[in-house]
C-alpha cells in the first residue's frame, strides 16, 4: 500500500513538472506521464498504484540516481536510453535533489526554445 509521503511527494513532483513551460499531463497505458512537446520526460505510474515511484530521463545524472535505494535503469529499454525508475517510498530519498532531476529531464527532451525560456525565468 502506497505511503501517505509517497503519494504528497508525486503530487508535488507532477504539480512542479506542469510549471515547465507547455508541459501537460496525458493517460497513456492507464499511466499518468508529463509531455512537453509530445514526448513524455516523467512517467508517474498509475493514479492507484500500490507502489508509487517515477521514472526520469537522466543523462547527467544516471549512475548518480542508480546509487538510491530501490533505483533502477527503467524497463521496455528506456534503461539504456538513460531513464531511472526511482520509488518514492524510499528512504532517505532526496526531494531537492529528486526535483533537480525533473528538470533535468525536462531539458532533455523539451526543445531549444523552451529551455530557453525555462532559462529566462530565473
Amino acid at each position: 500500500m502506497a505511503t501517505k509521503r509517497a503519494l504528497q511527494l508525486r503530487q508535488r513532483l507532477l504539480t512542479h513538472a506542469l510549471a515547465f513551460p507547455e508541459t501537460y499531463v496525458d493517460h497513456p497505458w492507464g499511466e499518468t506521464v508529463v509531455k512537453v512537446n509530445k514526448k513524455v520526460f516523467v512517467f508517474a505510474g498509475a493514479d492507484d498504484g500500490d507502489r508509487p515511484g517515477v521514472s526520469l530521463k537522466l543523462p547527467e545524472s544516471h549512475d548518480q540516481a542508480l546509487g538510491l535505494p530501490g533505483a533502477a535503469p527503467t524497463g521496455y529499454g528506456l534503461g539504456r536510453a538513460g531513464w531511472v525508475s526511482l520509488p518514492l517510498d524510499a528512504k532517505g530519498l532526496p526531494v531537492g535533489v529528486l526535483l533537480d532531476w525533473l528538470e533535468e529531464s525536462y531539458r532533455t527532451v523539451a526543445p531549444k526554445r523552451l529551455v530557453a525560456e525555462l532559462d529566462a525565468r530565473t
